[in-house]
């Protein structure tokens, strides 16, 4: 196709000299080639960087200062605080290859096993820190919720998703049930509900909720997603409602989730859009700021998953909820069975 565009006049892209220089000069250093290999999913600040990589803050922050320079690695204020995480595809054609041929090149690399470990630990320090606020919160969890958005505020939209989307109702997985307000729209809709909750606290709270209406197909699980896959849990249908932002790598939570998802089965996300309202860290213990949409299409398609529709609601208090829809697309064989089944 480039050959004909060619021959029929059209001009070749051109690069600009001291773009390429820059591009080039960020792509000629071991450590920074590493430094995007760890920033291909999730996002981290400079002290996590320099956590990871065993280095001073200002050595991490010379690197990034000429990875972000070059275009390849972008900045994102979360609150005070700013976070580094791989550029998005280059709007500028020239460079669109070759970045895309350098972060090809880039994810074939191994991390040192020391990386790995370094990285985990973030990550842990992460997750500790949102399990705490919910353990010293549990009490606020409602009023906190409350000031973003409350169940009741995309409780009825989320059910007019679900019922919409095709699939087996046999099981049903929510992660992070919190005080458990889905839950009677689920079992009323599934032969089988399993909710898993790293939270002890908030695994009470839904139920207080399951005995109060005697919901008696739901299960609650004490853990998280790899406790969920060690078990080989499985289910048609999972939902994540308003949880991501306080994962510490969501990326890996989608990962998590395509694994557990039946061929065909549906991932139904309810989560926040970016925002700049810093107060809801300290408040409410997000780690994250609400995400872009391109962000959620992004990690479930790196993870296998099909983007599906999609809803947005706008909150009287600036905040705005993305509904997502995702699929977890069947193999041929798994057509072929259904067609012998039909």
């Amino acid at each position: 196709m480039t050959v004909a565009l060619r021959q029929m006049g059209t001009p070749a892209p051109q690069i600009d000299s001291d773009e390429l220089a820059a591009f080039c000069k960020a792509a000629g250093d071991p450590l920074r080639l590493e430094i995007l290999r760890v920033l291909r999913h999730n996002a981290y600040g400079v002290l996590e960087l320099s956590q990871i990589f065993d280095m001073g803050q200002s050595g991490m922050s010379h690197h990034l200062k000429i990875l972000a320079k070059s275009g390849l690695a972008a900045t994102r204020r979360e609150g005070n605080s700013i976070f580094y995480r791989r550029a998005p595809a280059s709007e500028d054609p020239a460079f669109q290859e070759l970045q895309r041929s350098l972060f090809h090149s880039i994810d074939q690399l191994s991390l040192s096993a020391p990386i790995v470990q370094r990285i985990q630990l973030v990550n842990q320090e992460r997750t500790e820190a949102s399990r705490s606020f919910f353990q010293q919160n549990a009490d606020r969890f409602r009023m906190n919720q409350d000031l973003i958005a409350g169940f009741e505020q995309y409780g009825e939209p989320i059910t007019a998703f679900l019922d919409a989307t095709p699939g087996s109702r046999q099981l049903a997985l929510e992660v992070g049930p919190g005080e458990g307000g889905f839950l009677p729209a689920l079992a009323s809709r599934f032969q089988q509900v399993i909710a898993l909750d790293s939270s002890a606290e908030m695994l009470n709270r839904s139920r207080q909720l399951i005995d109060e209406q005697q919901l008696d197909n739901v299960q609650l699980i004490h853990g998280d997603t790899e406790l969920a896959q060690t078990q080989r849990l499985t289910a048609d249908c999972i939902t994540l409602n308003m949880v991501l932002h306080h994962t510490p790598d969501p990326a890996q939570i989608f990962a998590d989730l395509a694994k557990l998802l039946h061929p065909g089965g549906s991932l139904l996300v309810t989560e926040l859009c970016h925002h700049d309202q810093s107060w809801a860290r300290e408040s409410c213990g997000d780690l994250w700021l609400g995400f872009d949409p391109d962000d959620l299409s992004y990690w479930a398609e790196t993870a296998g998953l099909r983007v599906g529709e999609s809803l947005f609601l706008a909150q009287r208090n600036g905040f705005q909820i993305q509904l997502r829809q995702f699929f977890n697309p069947l193999t041929a064989a798994d057509q072929s069975r259904c067609l012998l089944d039909g």
